[in-house]
């Protein structure tokens, strides 16, 4: 079965639902792509737990190497990081239980997408958590 993307009714749902965001490949350069989104939603009151092995801390919040030594539920992992590695983290979202996998745009994996479907879990490819989540889910929706 062929990926489809989730309608806008149901992406405002996973956003409105969602509290506890991981995101695997967060850089802890303020300059890259990943940190600016992480930062926005963190601002928006998502909480943020960043999942980078080279980093102890990022946005003010502990670093986990993976997303297995995260110690809480997880409503949605990000995903910055290339096609290649999106199964993987697909599999390791499964095994810890997140509710949705979220990979950026730009970033396409049929298999992750099919897996994830299998296990019960939201997916959503090439599409920038930030940019629909401001599209669907207006200021005054803050999650603080």
């Amino acid at each position: 079965m062929a990926y489809e993307h989730p309608s806008q009714d149901a992406l405002k749902q996973l956003l409105s639902s969602s509290k506890t965001i991981a995101v695997v490949g967060l850089s802890e350069d303020p300059t890259r792509t990943s940190h600016m989104v992480a930062a926005a939603m963190q601002n928006k009151g998502y909480r943020i737990i960043p999942v980078n092995p080279k980093a102890e801390q990022i946005l003010g919040e502990t670093c986990y190497a993976t997303l297995a030594a995260v110690p809480e539920p997880i409503d949605i992992v990000n995903v910055f990081r290339r096609s290649e590695f999106c199964l993987d983290v697909t599999k390791e979202a499964a095994a810890v239980n997140a509710g949705a996998v979220w990979l950026q745009q730009g970033i396409v994996n049929e298999e992750a997408a099919a897996y994830a479907s299998a296990h019960g879990m939201d997916f959503v490819m090439d599409a920038c958590i930030k940019v629909v989540d401001a599209i669907l889910l207006p200021e005054g929706k803050q999650h603080k």
